[in-house]
Parts: C-alpha cells; structure tokens; sequence
C-alpha cells in the first residue's frame, strides 16, 4: 500500500463480499415498509388534501413513489454489482477528495432527517409514558430514543435487517387501525375521506398542487436514491447472473413494490388525519380520538416506525459517509455516533414547519448526484469500474488534486437550477446533472484524464458479481507486488 492511500482503506468502506450480503428480498421490503412510516409522508398527505381531493393525492402519490422507486433500483446496482458504498463510488463523479463534500452534504442531510424522525418518535413516547406514569419531558424521551436507535446501529447491517423483521408486520397492522380509528372520527365530523377538501383548487392552481405531491414524494426520496449503494451492497444477489432485473430483484421488488404501496398507504393516513381534526400529525390526531390501550398501542406504532426508518434510511448512510472522511482511525460506529450528534445539535424540533419547501429544495440539490451517478455508471462507465483504483490515492481518480471538475460543474448547475423551479426541483436537478456530466467527461474531462472501463470496457476486468467476481483489494495488492518483483 503506498503512503497516503490508508484513509480510502478504512474497513468498513471495502467491497462487501458474497457472504457478507444479508439482506433477503423480504428483507428489503420490510425495511422499505419500516422506512416510510414518518411525520415527512404524513405531512404530504395533509398538505395534498389542503387543495386536492384525496384520490388524486393518492394517484400523485403513487406517481411520484413509483418515478423514484425506479431511480432508487438504477442506482442500487452500484452496490449489488459491485458492493460498493455510495462515498466511495463517488470517488469516481468527483474524485478521491473531491467526494467529500456532496456526501457530507447527504450525510448532514440524513443526520438531520436522523433528529427529525427521532423528536416525531419522542413525542410519541412521552405520550405513552404520560399515559402510563404521568411522565411528561419530551426531551429526555429524546435522548432516550436517540440512543437506543444509535446503540441498534452500531451493532451492524444485520441487527438493522433483524429488527425491521420485527417492526414491520406490527407497523402493517397497526396502521391499518390508525386508518380506521381516523376514518371513524372524520365520518364523525361529517366529512367524506375520499371529496372533502379543505380549499379546492381549481385549473392550473389544482394541476400544480398535483404536481407538488408528486415531487414532494420524489425529493423526499432523493436522499436515499442517490446513497442506496451503502444499503444495496448488502442485499443477497446471484453470481454470474447477467440479466440485470434478475440480478437486481431484491432491490426492484423494494422499491417499486414495497416503496409504492407503503408510501401510498401512509399518505392517505396523514390525509385522513388532516380531514379529521385539520393536523397531519397522527401523533396529536390520534391522542384527539382515542384514549387507553388503543392510544398507547397506536403511539407504540409511531415509535417502531420512527426506529426502522432511522436505522436504514439515515444513520447507515450518515455513518458511512462520516466514516469515509474520518478515514480508518473513524470506524463505522463512531460514524453512528456522528450522526447522531449532528441530529441533535441541528435542533430538528424547530426544522418541521419548512418541511415540505426543504424537500422541494432538497430534493433537487440531491437528484443532480442522482443524475451524475446515472451518467457516470450507466452512461459512460456503462456498469463497468476500475475498483482497485477507487482505493489508490495516485490512481485514475485522483484527476486535479483529487477532484473531478466535471462533477462538481455539474452538481452546482443541476442543483442551482433546480432551486428556481421547486414544482419540477427533481427532473430539472437529475436531468440537467447528467447531461451535464455526460457531455463535459465525454468531450473534455475523460480525454485529458483516461478512464480503463471506458478504454478497454473489458467484463472481465472490470464487472463483479455478474462475472462472479468478488473485488478482492487483497488480490489486487499481491498482483502489484508479483509485478514488483519481475
């Protein structure tokens, strides 16, 4: 190993190995059902049915999960193919430094959606604790559950599969409950579920509500499709399978099976809540309609949901990206931790009134990545990648100093763009990144910076767990000292 290049070896950033990969197919969708379970996609549903009738949120709804579920599988491959995590891939967009500051960006942005989640999770605690011991501090509830999350965490991917098992099917049944519970109080207010709407919009105000909820469930998403490698890295994938919906059935049934039907269903919750008593929050909905072991069993529901939805959509990648730019001295869980604090420090109780603006934002900011990634991979390197380079800190990826331009010209002419047009913030944002990218990599940058996968777009050298290979950084470091030695 030559001098500086430890820091892109830290242990827990390596190619994840066939035996290291987890994750069933099953699996996979009880994360997603766990992940979308949040105050974010209730609050969807209640800003939807503020102007639209509620079957076409839900139909915006199933368009916009359906769009970024597709995005989401594009991108898993990177980890199914090639067990890579999203920090380290982009080393390849944006260079072996350069990939620092859009995945700190991400991982700041999931800590935060971290602090969120778990000041939703605490307020539900405390109303059970109240319930039961008169208790009431929402902050210590906080911290409480912020640790647990965190300790779950650092026990590894498979401890996060193990307790999305578990939550998953209770989270089913009990939202299912909620629905009703919610149903029954607004036919109590006289209001029908499926017309009511709060101030109807009518011509171009309703068809740009419409496209609000669409976008507003993609750039909710945008943060997990651009990092799903540090997740689809270790989900179960066939050897030697060169039929690439094969290969990525694990991810394609997650995320356009199990993305698109939860994320739908818990629209309509924070829909009916809204209809019901005007607040898109379950949590104060629910303790304004039910009391006793039905409130608690409900306000338990809240609690696992927030818990498996932070484990697998924002600590794991927080962790990891934080672990990758404090190098082998910052191993995974300490990248937990990180994230953790960051969530914290962020104060997320004062973030949620600007969540739906913030997603829009977001959500473009993030989808340029997403672009960038798509034409890097798909596009140019066309799924084939020169791994062993991604650990060398003099190898391919180094370009000017560790940065790739290209990337990074592309990331602020996506994202700023995408600011200015919030109702269309994630096509604009991916669309303009990766045509970006593509032209400035193909007509300048990758000519004065060679690329191997694209020279020589050779299977065998450069494709992995379609070819059955495992990347072995091992292998790679006897090769060198073999031709060292002659």
């Amino acid at each position: 190993m030559k001098k500086g290049e430890s820091h892109l070896r830290s242990p827990d950033l390596l190619p994840i190995h066939q035996e290291g990969r987890k994750i069933t197919t099953l699996g996979f969708s009880f994360m997603w059902v766990g992940m979308v379970v949040v105050l974010a996609t209730f609050a969807i549903g209640g800003a939807g049915v503020a102007s639209l009738p509620l079957p076409l949120v839900i139909l915006g709804t199933i368009i916009g999960s359906l769009a970024i579920g597709a995005f989401i599988a594009l991108i898993s491959d990177i980890g199914i193919e090639h067990g890579l995590s999203f920090p380290v891939y982009m080393r390849a967009p944006f260079g072996t430094m350069g990939t620092h500051l859009p995945s700190v960006v991400r991982g700041v942005a999931a800590s935060m959606w971290f602090g969120i989640n778990t000041y939703f999770g605490a307020t539900a605690m405390n109303g059970i604790l109240s319930m039961l011991f008169n208790f009431d501090n929402w902050l210590v509830c906080f911290f409480i559950f912020a640790f647990v999350q965190l300790l779950n965490t650092s026990l590894g991917i498979k401890a996060v599969e193990r307790f999305a098992d578990m939550a998953a099917p209770t989270i089913l049944l009990i939202s299912i409950w909620m629905f009703l519970e919610l149903s029954g109080t607004a036919a109590g207010e006289g209001r029908n579920i499926w017309t009511w709407s709060e101030n109807p919009a009518a011509g171009a105000d309703a068809f740009t509500a419409f496209l609000v909820v669409i976008f507003s469930n993609m750039g909710f998403w945008a943060t997990l499709a651009a990092d799903i490698p540090s997740i689809s890295r270790f989900i179960k994938a066939p050897k030697n399978e060169r039929n690439w919906f094969k290969r990525n059935k694990g991810a394609l049934i997650g995320s356009l099976v199990a993305l698109p039907l939860t994320q739908t269903f818990m629209i309509i919750i924070g829909a009916v809540a809204y209809i019901a008593v005007k607040n898109y929050d379950p949590v104060i909905a629910l303790q304004e309609t039910a009391t006793g072991w039905v409130l608690g069993l409900l306000l338990l529901m809240i609690v696992l949901a927030q818990w498996s939805t932070n484990i697998s959509a924002n600590i794991v990648p927080a962790a990891t990206i934080f672990s990758n730019v404090g190098g082998p001295k910052f191993p995974f869980w300490a990248g937990v931790f990180a994230a953790g604090v960051v969530g914290t420090i962020v104060q997320p109780w004062s973030l949620f009134a600007a969540i739906i603006p913030v997603l829009l934002i977001v959500g473009g900011i993030l989808s340029a990545i997403v672009g960038i990634l798509f034409a890097d991979y798909y596009l140019l390197r066309k799924r084939r990648v020169n791994v062993y380079d991604l650990y060398k800190s003099d190898g391919q990826f180094r370009y000017a100093g560790g940065i790739n331009l290209a990337g990074f010209i592309s990331w602020v002419a996506g994202g700023s763009v995408s600011y200015f047009f919030p109702s269309y913030s994630f096509l604009i944002g991916f669309g303009l990144g990766a045509i970006c990218y593509y032209l400035l990599c193909k007509y300048w940058y990758f000519k004065k910076y060679k690329q191997a996968e694209i020279e020589d777009p050779s299977d065998e050298r450069f494709l992995g767990i379609t070819v059955g290979r495992d990347w072995d950084l091992e292998d790679e470091n006897s090769r060198e000292a073999l031709k060292d030695a002659n």
